[in-house]
C-alpha cells in the first residue's frame, strides 16, 4: 500500500516529487533491508573474532585448510577461493553493466548482462558447494586426545602431512558398525571412521617415518609444534577417537569452533546467493518478456542491483576476515 503524507503542497511521499533523498520507495525499503543485513553479518564477523582470539594458539591456518582445486590433486592453498571470488566479482561488474543498459533502455544488453550475471551466480554458490562437500570430507584424518586437542600425523623426512591410511595398521576384528537390529536401546549408530585408534597407534608405531604434529602453533606462532618420536607416541597415548573432515562438533584441521564458524557464515551467505540467483532468473525472464519496456523504466534491475553487489561486498569481508587473517 502507498505510504501518504500531508505535506504543505499536499503531496504524496513517493507518489511524486517528494521522495526523500531522492530514492523511490522500493529502492529505500532495499537500502534499509541491506543495512540490517549488514549489521547481522558485523555481529557473525565480530563474534567469529573474539572466538579466533580467544583460541588463537590452536587456531587453523585457513592455508593448510582449503588446498583443494576440482579435477587436481596437489596442494594449492586458496587457489579455488581466490578464483570463487574473482568469480563473484566478475558477476558483480556484469550487474552494474546491466543497470547501465537499464538506464539507456537497451534491452538486449540488459538480457545478456543479467545473464551473465546469474551464470557467475551459479558458478559461485557451486564452488562453495563443492568447499563444503571437501571440508566434510576430510582429506588426511587426525586423532583426538582426551583433552580434546587434535593430533596431526607428518612425515618426518619432509615435515608434509600424512593421510592415516597411508600408514595405519590393519587389526581384523576391532570392531562394527552398530545397527538397529543389534540393539534395542537406539535407533542408529552414526558412521564409523575408517579406522580405529589402536590401528592409528599401531600403524605410527611400525612406521618410524611418522611423527605427531599437534594443533599448537611454535613460540613463534608461525608452526604447529612436530613432536619427536618419543614425544609423539607419548601424545597417542590420550587418544581418544579418529577424525576425519570436520562437522559441527568434530574438526580434523583443529578448534571445532573453526568448522561452526566455516559452516554458519558462509552457509548464510550462500544462502543469500542463492536468493540472489533466483530473483536474478525472475527479473531476467520479466526483461525477455518486455515488462520493464511497458513500464518505461528499468528500475528492478538496479533494486536487484543493490542486493547483488551489498552480497559482492559481504564476501570480500568474509574472505578477508575468515581466509586471509
Amino acid at each position: 500500500m502507498e505510504a501518504t503524507v500531508t505535506t504543505e503542497s499536499n503531496e504524496k511521499v513517493w507518489g511524486g516529487g517528494n521522495e526523500p533523498l531522492k530514492a523511490s520507495y522500493g529502492k529505500m525499503m532495499m537500502w534499509f533491508f541491506i543495512v540490517s543485513d549488514a549489521l547481522t553479518f558485523s555481529g557473525f564477523l565480530v563474534a567469529y573474532g573474539f572466538s579466533r582470539f580467544k583460541f588463537i594458539e590452536i587456531w587453523p591456518i585457513a592455508d593448510e585448510v582449503f588446498t583443494h582445486v576440482p579435477f587436481f590433486h596437489g596442494n594449492y592453498p586458496m587457489y579455488y577461493v581466490a578464483f570463487m571470488t574473482f568469480i563473484l566479482i566478475t558477476s558483480s561488474v556484469t550487474m552494474v553493466l546491466a543497470v547501465d543498459a537499464g538506464h539507456k533502455m537497451n534491452k538486449t544488453r540488459v538480457t545478456w548482462y543479467m545473464f551473465a550475471t546469474i551464470i557467475g551466480g551459479l558458478i559461485f554458490v557451486g564452488s562453495q558447494a563443492w568447499e563444503w562437500a571437501t571440508f566434510i570430507k576430510g582429506d588426511y584424518g587426525a586423532v583426538e586426545t582426551k583433552g580434546g586437542n587434535i593430533l596431526q600425523f607428518v612425515n618426518a623426512d619432509n615435515g608434509k602431512r600424512i593421510a592415516l591410511k597411508d600408514f595405519a595398521a590393519t587389526i581384523p576384528g576391532e570392531r562394527e558398525r552398530l545397527e538397529r537390529k543389534d540393539a534395542y536401546w537406539f535407533q542408529s549408530e552414526g558412521t564409523l571412521p575408517s579406522f580405529t585408534v589402536n590401528e592409528v597407534i599401531e600403524g605410527v608405531k611400525t612406521h618410524p617415518n611418522v611423527l605427531v604434529k599437534t594443533a599448537y602453533f611454535d613460540e613463534s606462532g608461525h608452526k604447529k609444534q612436530v613432536l619427536s618420536r618419543e614425544e609423539s607416541l607419548e601424545a597417542l597415548k590420550d587418544a581418544r577417537l579418529v577424525v576425519e573432515g570436520a562437522n559441527l562438533t568434530r574438526n580434523e584441521y583443529g578448534h571445532p569452533l573453526f568448522a561452526d564458524f566455516f559452516f554458519f557464515i558462509t552457509g548464510f551467505h550462500g544462502f543469500h546467493v542463492f536468493s540472489g540467483i533466483v530473483i536474478n532468473i525472475i527479473i531476467f525472464f520479466n526483461v525477455i518478456i518486455g515488462t520493464y519496456e511497458r513500464r518505461g523504466h528499468y528500475e528492478m534491475v538496479e533494486k536487484v542491483g543493490l542486493y547483488w553487489h551489498f552480497v559482492d561486498l559481504v564476501w570480500v569481508f568474509v574472505f578477508t576476515f575468515f581466509y586471509l587473517v
